[in-house]
């Protein structure tokens, strides 16, 4: 079966053979957390290990931090953990929001400027951005994880 994954960068939907159903959850909310690293879907957490309006860390097989949410919809984002104001790796800990003209958003929990969660973009400052990843909940058996 093919389904439509929406890609939280671009905002566009792309057939992926095998994706997750509906909003991404199994009838019963189990699944996985995926993220699109290069050409590859990396799993980085089950869906239960998000709390809505939170963030966790999650090292990817390259070495990057990726901060991984759940909006209070239950959709998955992903943005670079690297604060790119001071380098530290907290986007993960910061807090999100939205805004009247914007998507949902994270606020760095040190110099709380803010970045898309679907771009990346850095709301504050036109000239930063973070790198933000595609995301999809594959549904089903919790699969082993790759990062």
């Amino acid at each position: 079966m093919t389904d439509l994954v929406t890609d939280r960068r671009t905002g566009t939907e792309a057939e992926n053979a095998g994706a997750a159903e509906d909003a991404g959850r199994g009838a019963d909310g189990t699944g996985t957390v995926e993220l699109r690293v290069g050409e590859d879907w990396v799993t980085v957490c089950e869906v239960s290990a998000l709390i809505p309006g939170r963030g966790v860390a999650a090292l990817l097989p390259d070495g990057r931090q990726a901060a991984v949410f759940l909006d209070r919809q239950g959709r998955p984002y992903a943005v670079s953990n690297q604060d790119p104001f001071t380098g530290a790796y907290v986007l993960s800990r910061g807090l999100l929001g939205s805004a009247p003209g914007t998507g949902p958003f994270v606020a760095s929990p040190l110099l709380k400027q803010r970045f898309d969660l679907a771009t990346g973009r850095c709301l504050d400052d036109d000239d930063v951005a973070v790198q933000a990843y595609g995301t999809r909940i594959r549904a089903g058996e919790p699969a082993a994880l790759t990062a």
